[in-house]
């Protein structure tokens, strides 16, 4: 074997990685394709405790409570709990007034979402009123039939479902159109494939309902950065997947500056790369030793890199491939083939995400700035989260505050 035959080798081994990522991608673009079934209603039977955790949220609670005060479910089978976490503004007097039992809660050590979450599910589970909490954020609007799909689930036997998270403002900016079809591809095609497929679609921090069944069993004690993920591992290894209720939806607001913006992402790819980081390998452990395909498809997700890394990696990859052809005179066909795999399935992958996402033309010309994206999204992981606490409130500026 010639030198160039051993990197050609080399190579290939290098771009085994890249090319499974691209392959499950690939798989979960496929199975999302299919038509989806409809839902057959359910009877409203099921009691449930709307839950939004709170920071300093004063300009827009009462808009989320109008709204989750709205949807199609009986008034006597839901409240709206406010969790009026650590603020300094008039959030639980406005939550209040808009009609919504209201926790104030106060403690300098523990703060963030996660704190905030423990807290209204120990009360919900406390008072006795439901028989299940939703999680909705305080810039979210939902779709009326909300509650419905969560109950259609539950009557099912789901104990952990996941409605679908999009965005309120997609026209906004090419940011929020971009956004809007990279939640196209991770929230609804990889959540619709792995339902199909049978295992959790994945918690998104956003439109998630448990029963106080499951939280009984398995305590929401997940208090990163990323508390829906490290809530996600802990329900798959009790034996609870989530499942997707794609008819119903929560939209939040998407940012359009690039400042608020960066730290969003900062905190959000910082956060996964530790989950990654912790429960990565040892996912993919146990899932061979206990031979679950549950377990299995969570070690794919969390150890799965970034879009934007598996780009950069396919295309080094085919540069590389070529670079050996050129400077040895021969092939790379091994290399070369691996390297069309990939950009092959990510391609389909990422005009799956625009096709679903419904931003039409214009969001497929703002696909030009994706590489631009891919490159400041390799810049913030290159330059690092930020210094902030584990789990603790990083507000992100509302649009309506830049105004």
């Amino acid at each position: 074997m010639t030198v160039w035959t051993w990197v050609d080798v080399a190579l290939c081994v290098g771009l085994l990685p890249v090319a499974g990522g691209c392959g499950y991608l690939l798989l979960l673009t496929l199975l999302s394709g299919r038509k989806a079934a409809p839902v057959p209603p359910s009877p409203a039977a099921r009691k449930f405790d709307v839950v939004i955790p709170s920071h300093n949220e004063e300009l827009g609670i009462a808009r989320t409570v109008a709204n989750l005060s709205a949807v199609d479910y009986p008034t006597d089978l839901r409240r709206i709990i406010v969790v009026a976490d650590n603020c300094s503004d008039a959030t639980a007097e406005k939550a209040r007034e808009a009609g919504a039992t209201v926790l104030e809660r106060q403690d300098a050590e523990k703060r963030g979402k996660g704190y905030a979450l423990a807290h209204a599910f120990e009360r919900s589970q406390k008072d006795g009123f439901a028989d299940a909490v939703v999680v909705v954020d305080a810039d979210t609007v939902v779709t009326p039939n909300l509650l419905h799909a969560f109950s259609r689930r539950l009557e099912d036997g789901a104990h952990a479902a996941q409605a679908h998270y999009g965005v309120m403002n997609p026209t906004a900016s090419w940011r929020t159109r971009l956004m809007t079809i990279a939640l196209g591809m991770f929230h609804r095609v990889r959540s619709m494939g792995r339902e199909r497929m049978g295992v959790s679609c994945g918690l998104r921090g956003n439109g998630m309902c448990f029963t106080h069944a499951v939280l009984k069993q398995v305590p929401h004690d997940a208090f990163s950065v990323v508390e829906d993920l490290e809530y996600g591992i802990r329900l798959a290894r009790a034996g609870h997947r989530v499942h997707y209720a794609w008819e119903a939806e929560v939209l939040g607001e998407m940012v359009t500056a690039e400042k608020q913006s960066r730290s969003q992402r900062q905190r959000w790819e910082g956060g996964r790369a530790q989950m990654r980081k912790l429960h990565g390998w040892p996912l993919l452990s146990d899932a061979l030793k206990q031979k679950s395909g549950l377990l299995f498809d969570l070690s794919m997700d969390v150890l799965v890199p970034p879009l934007s890394q598996l780009v950069l990696a396919t295309v080094a990859g085919s540069v590389l491939a070529a670079g050996i052809v050129w400077l040895s005179g021969g092939t790379a066909v091994a290399a070369s083939a691996l390297s069309a795999f990939g950009l092959t399935s990510l391609a389909l992958y990422v005009l799956r995400g625009w096709w679903v996402s419904g931003v039409g033309a214009r969001g497929l010309l703002d696909l030009a700035w994706a590489p631009i994206y891919v490159v400041w999204k390799v810049w913030l992981m290159v330059r690092g989260p930020g210094a902030e606490k584990r789990g603790e409130w990083v507000r992100t500026t509302r649009e309506a505050e830049r105004r």
